[in-house]
């Protein structure tokens, strides 16, 4: 075993050894000996697949094994001294991806088998493949030449650069402001676990010679993390403290030293140059030239199909919401930083319960049990605890294998990270993938779930919010999608080569069982009596779940269409120009049609919006609600088949697994959606669903 351990080539990382120290040499070091293999495979390729695919199979497993664990940590482990020796060998990695995609004779050998007799010997799966390595050739710039290639690879760079720059001030301006509360009467209405946590996130940064905080009478700390920030925002009764922290958390890293908005016009820039030297018109088309949506009207056409049923009861929604307000003491017409906390209180009296009514009933444990049931009962496979037997990066991460119920084979394997940590992880939750599945080396797919779920307080366990719940049930869909192939081409197995506006599919189709009885009732049990959660309060839950559902739809079509707009219809202004910038004016002009309630003059949330700068969902967030139309209606096929028939159930969820699960990028997502439903999906039943149209 190799005294670095980035510089392994087989098994799973070494996390409790990896230190930023080793990241230089063995980056260096992957670099030299790749970049050697590449042009011994460059001199002798040939146009089959073994040459093109096969051989390449050990480059794939080195940046595995050294380049993965890398940007995983980064996510979840940062620090001054990792993002510096991050940056140090960014500009190297990146070149050499140029340099891999931008391969002449690599490029002349994959255009020479579509065009050979042995192209029609391929497999489905293998065209598709290769295929889509031809086209991911071409939009990294292997038909530009001289300095038009220059440019191109020097865009390339600078936007690896500056994505990462994006990630890291918003982290940092995150994790730069507190609000410290020390009268009780200004969190007397708050959960008892937010107190508990604003006490814990006081006394871990307060001075030695400080008194330290309790949950009952503070001091409290005040963060722009979901855990905390989002009770707040609900629960805190003094408006003014509710409007200073709203102004915070949509300012981030808007100015001063972690002012994001430089970058976002330069990003913005380059993207739409670089799409323009392919010959695209904008960044759009190009991103859209790999989703199912082809062009960019296909994606207002789609969200306007939504926005236009919704906009009516989102008004009326507003409307009932103010009358509220207005009846109970509040002040109106409401504020943006009123609407979370009146929206709390009628929720609270129309359906006689209260969130935090809710938690005790989801200890963390018994949630995942719950969940690895449901899984086990849908999808024939038994989640195990592995923990001890893989090196983790913090204390709280666990591990875990699957293994199929009938034959108790191993089939794959997982981390799961999941409290907030502000201070070394991002915001947010995702399934990141860390090793694929790779047939011809007997390696099993392993996957990171990640979530920022509230954090046990002192003796006190993690309880879970019912949100927190849903994420939970949705990075999971990511996992088994990984986990779950049986596609033997790494290309297309697990997430890989699926089009990126079907990939939400199996993750917010999960988010569907958290409103089925059986399932909650398997997943819950009271901190203190043991107690399932009570038939009435389930009820209050499904009654709730389209609770102010036209402007839950609202925002999410603000969000897509902004991204669409600025990657479409937008002309970035030139960095250093001069010019005022202009992409709050776009989202100035899509809300006036998507939201009930004008844009701030202080709103600058696309500082903060990491989905589209610094994510993979540039020019492709509108893949959630394009995604969320797929979900709904294969949710349908188990409706339909009964959800009180548990055989049913079963065959349901193995044919789910079968066809959406296993297959991956391996076919058209269309094409596999309709060997599970039997037809193309309805867009009416995502409308249905949120009771915006009659069923």
């Amino acid at each position: 075993m190799p005294e670095n351990p980035l510089q392994q080539t087989s098994g799973l990382p070494r996390f409790d050894q990896i230190q930023p120290s080793h990241v230089a040499p063995a980056v260096e070091q992957l670099l030299a000996v790749a970049n050697a293999r590449f042009t011994e495979l460059e001199a002798t390729v040939e146009p089959t697949w073994e040459s093109l695919v096969d051989r390449f199979t050990e480059l794939d497993i080195w940046f595995e094994q050294t380049w993965g664990p890398i940007g995983h940590l980064l996510s979840v482990m940062n620090s001054a001294e990792l993002r510096t020796a991050y940056e140090s060998v960014l500009e190297s990695v990146v070149a050499f991806g140029l340099k891999s995609r931008q391969s002449e004779p690599i490029y002349n050998a994959l255009k020479s088998l579509r065009e050979s007799v042995g192209w029609e010997n391929l497999e489905s799966a293998q065209k598709r493949i290769l295929t889509e390595r031809l086209r991911d050739m071409e939009l990294s710039g292997i038909g530009l030449t001289g300095e038009k290639r220059e440019r191109f690879n020097a865009i390339s760079q600078r936007l690896s650069k500056l994505s990462s720059d994006y990630s890291n001030h918003v982290l940092d301006a995150t994790k730069a402001y507190s609000l410290i509360i020390t009268n009780p009467d200004d969190l007397k209405d708050t959960p008892l676990s937010l107190r508990r946590l604003a006490s814990g996130a006081y006394n871990q940064t307060k001075a030695e010679s400080d008194p330290a905080s309790t949950p009952d009478a503070g001091p409290w700390k005040i963060t722009l993390e979901m855990p905390i920030f989002d009770p707040f925002m609900k629960h805190c009764s003094n408006r003014d403290l509710r409007r200073d922290v709203y102004m915070a958390y949509i300012s981030r890293a808007s100015s001063g030293e972690f002012d994001n908005t430089p970058l976002c016009e330069e990003i913005l820039s380059l993207r739409l140059e670089k799409a323009q030297l392919l010959g695209f018109q904008n960044f759009a088309e190009m991103s859209l030239s790999e989703k199912m949506a082809e062009k960019p009207q296909a994606v207002f056409d789609m969200l306007e199909d939504l926005r236009a049923p919704s906009w009516e009861p989102a008004l009326r929604e507003k409307e009932e919401l103010n009358a509220y307000a207005a009846a109970h003491g509040g002040q109106t017409p409401l504020s943006h930083w009123d609407i979370a906390f009146w929206s709390e209180r009628m929720r609270e009296d129309l359906f006689e319960f209260k969130d935090e009514d809710l938690r005790p009933y989801f200890p963390h444990e018994k949630v995942l049990d719950g969940l690895f049931h449901l899984i086990e009962h849908l999808f024939g496979v038994r989640i195990v605890s592995a923990d001890g037997t893989a090196p983790v990066w913090q204390k709280d991460v666990r591990f875990f294998h699957v293994n199929d119920a009938k034959s108790g084979r191993h089939v794959a394997s997982f981390y799961y990270d999941p409290y907030s940590r502000p201070e070394t992880k991002r915001p947010g939750a995702w399934m990141g993938t860390c090793l694929q599945k790779r047939d011809s080396v007997g390696q099993l797919p392993v996957a990171y779930l990640v979530c920022n779920c509230t954090p046990p307080a002192g003796d006190h366990p993690s309880l879970m919010n019912f949100r927190e719940v849903e994420t939970l049930f949705h990075e999971f869909g990511h996992g088994l999608q990984h986990m779950l192939s049986t596609v033997a081409y790494t290309d297309a197995s697990g997430i890989s080569g699926v089009e990126w506006d079907a990939v939400d599919l199996p993750s917010q189709f999960m988010e569907n069982w958290c409103y089925h009885q059986p399932t909650i009732t398997k997943l819950t049990a009271h901190v203190e009596t043991g107690e399932p959660l009570p038939d009435n309060l389930f009820e209050k839950i499904v009654a709730s779940r389209n609770y102010r559902a036209a402007s839950m739809m609202l925002r999410q079509i603000t969000f897509g269409m902004t991204d669409m707009h600025l990657h479409s219809t937008y002309t970035p202004h030139t960095p250093g120009s001069g010019q005022a910038t202009g992409i709050f004016e776009i989202q100035k002009q899509v809300m006036a049609k998507t939201s009930t309630m004008p844009m701030l003059p202080e709103d600058r949330t696309l500082c903060s919006f990491q989905h589209i700068f610094s994510g993979g969902y540039s020019a492709g967030y509108y893949s959630y609600k394009w995604a969320e139309v797929l979900s709904a209606d294969a949710f349908q096929a188990f409706v339909e088949a009964g959800l009180d028939n548990a055989e049913a159930m079963a065959r349901v969820g193995r044919k789910f697994r079968d066809t959406v699960l296993s297959q991956g990028g391996s076919r058209p997502p269309m094409d596999v959606f309709v060997d599970f439903r039997g037809r193309q999906p309805d867009p009416l039943s995502l409308l249905k669903q949120y009771n915006l149209i009659a069923s």
